[in-house]
């Protein structure tokens, strides 16, 4: 594993450094190999491992190429790694950076965001509050948090935000089916997230998607606290 982690440092300083870039294709294996003084197990093994974290694009028959190195190609990877890790005790450190995140992103997005998002914000309130379920309120609830992103104009700040947000869709739905005036709560959070973005103030945005995220991760701290307490196995 050192002699491959070697390698894949190696590659990545070609990359950083510039000698490789976006859409290049890399020099024959044997060639490269005897370049960087790897041996081509060693670079073949690196290469498989930058391909899985799509920093490589592998084409049978065609070569390895750089790829894109756009973040949302490459935060797919995390959004891998958070789909394995979905306990409660993850889903809560989800949670915690999606506090940190999200009202960072409200409040960029007032200052950023056109009118034609503001206006796709605007139909979303509507629709969740016509929603029929909880699994359908949930669904514009995590399209009304991918626009806001969106509306940053920050593309890894949005690729994070929608990479965390898969984990906590159950957090979600079970919140809305267990605890009264959820619902209700995430209608009026969304309506005013929305206002305060669509009028322009940021710090209004930050403190309202600040209480809209602590909401869920407070009461998912409690309903664990309370199943532990009563003995019941989370």
């Amino acid at each position: 594993m050192a002699v491959t982690d070697d390698a894949i440092l190696r590659v990545k300083e070609m990359i950083v450094s510039g000698e490789l870039k976006p859409g290049d294709r890399l020099p024959r294996e044997a060639d490269l190999a005897e370049r960087l003084g790897l041996s081509r197990n060693s670079l073949r093994e690196a290469v498989k491992a930058l391909s899985l974290v799509r920093v490589l694009d592998v084409r049978q028959g065609d070569g390895t190429y750089v790829s894109s190195l756009r973040a949302d190609d490459l935060l797919g990877a995390l959004s891998f790694v958070l789909d394995l890790h979905r306990g409660e005790d993850s889903v809560l450190e989800v949670l915690e950076v999606r506090r940190i995140l999200e009202p960072a992103a409200a409040a960029m997005a007032a200052q950023r965001i056109d009118e034609q998002e503001v206006a796709a914000l605007r139909e979303l309130c509507d629709a969740a509050a016509a929603a029929e379920s909880v699994e359908e309120l949930v669904e514009h609830d995590l399209e009304f948090h991918r626009r806001i992103a969106l509306g940053t104009g920050n593309p890894v700040l949005c690729s994070l935000i929608d990479s965390l947000s898969g984990p906590t869709t159950r957090a979600r739905i079970w919140r809305g089916l267990t605890q009264e005036g959820a619902v209700a709560k995430t209608r009026e959070q969304h309506r005013a997230i929305y206002e305060a973005i669509a009028g322009r103030e940021p710090e209004l945005a930050r403190s309202w998607a600040t209480v809209h995220v602590s909401g869920v991760e407070q009461w998912l701290r409690n309903a664990l606290g309370s199943a532990e307490h009563d003995g019941i196995p989370s």
